[in-house]
């Protein structure tokens, strides 16, 4: 299991705090061996609680033109035809995918393809299933074109608990199906934008694996 790059930093700092932490608390505190015990096993849980949110396992993936993978781990909480305003400006069937903290949360591409289209959004920290937490929160939309020409948008929203979003991947930038283009701390939500005659192949409630989960097939 590789720990993700945008937790290395954090878990150092973590690491040599709670060091520090005991250290103190063992030699200018002095407390009983009881407290002190307690202390470490707290401080043991509590850096194995954030670890766990930047792990990076590594993944198989079967690639395949037609296939629309899941973007990232979590469960599908909205399969729905609505209009997209921001690039498509019509309509097309949207599937989001809930990441909880207890997810991985990195972000891979649902296609093999070009980026047609990329923005970042500054925005509110609604909570991720909000209804207008696609268009209001914080969030990144990309567009990408796959080697059949059909276009694919994939957004990333922060929510109340996820305030950071990073990304890998610019316009123009070529990506590879199941690759990681970017990664949402302490997770939040994936949004999928495809055409309406694509074959949906998950339901409400299915729960997604990124780059493995196929979501839908391509017409």
């Amino acid at each position: 299991m590789r720990i993700h790059k945008e937790g290395r930093r954090l878990l150092s700092i973590l690491f040599l705090l709670l060091v520090s932490f005991n250290f103190v608390v063992a030699y200018a505190i002095k407390p009983s061996e009881q407290i002190l015990n307690l202390s470490i096993i707290a401080s043991i849980i509590l850096y194995l609680a954030i670890l766990q949110f930047f792990r990076n396992p590594h993944i198989t993936v079967s690639n395949n033109g037609m296939h629309v993978l899941a973007p990232a781990d979590g469960k599908v909480v909205v399969i729905e035809k609505t209009h997209e305003n921001e690039f498509f400006d019509d309509e097309r069937i949207q599937i989001s995918i809930f990441m909880s903290p207890t997810n991985v949360h990195v972000n891979r591409a649902p296609l093999s393809g070009i980026v047609k289209y990329f923005k970042y959004h500054p925005g509110k920290y609604r909570v991720a299933w909000h209804p207008k937490s696609s268009t209001d929160n914080e969030r990144t939309t990309m567009v990408l074109t796959s080697h059949s020409g059909i276009d694919v948008l994939v957004r990333q929203i922060a929510g109340a608990m996820a305030r950071r979003i990073k990304w890998y991947v610019n316009e123009g930038s070529q990506i590879e199906q199941g690759h990681e283009y970017g990664f949402i701390k302490f997770g939040s939500r994936v949004d999928v934008f495809l055409p309406l005659d694509a074959n949906i192949l998950v339901h409400h409630g299915t729960k997604t694996k990124g780059g493995r989960t196929v979501l839908a097939e391509l017409a």
